[in-house]
């Protein structure tokens, strides 16, 4: 499964009936610092991008693949 990016990452995360809160929980950082992911307002590292990936499991590649290539 491929997902859009950032903007793929919110319709997932509403498809699986994912607040931002409970993102922010699953990933233990706050619910702003999720919302910037989300928004692409700050960097994502690698990390976070697994971290993220698990929780729909999917791999980093998934969901960021196409961002990364079009940089």
């Amino acid at each position: 499964m491929k997902v859009n990016g950032y903007e793929g990452l919110k319709n997932l995360r509403e498809q699986y009936g994912y607040s931002i809160n409970d993102m922010a929980e699953r990933l233990g950082i706050s619910k702003s610092y999720y919302c910037q992911i989300e928004q692409k307002k700050r960097r994502l590292h690698y990390e976070m991008s697994k971290k993220i990936a698990s929780i729909f499991n999917l791999k980093p590649d998934d969901l960021f693949y196409e961002e990364c290539t079009d940089n």
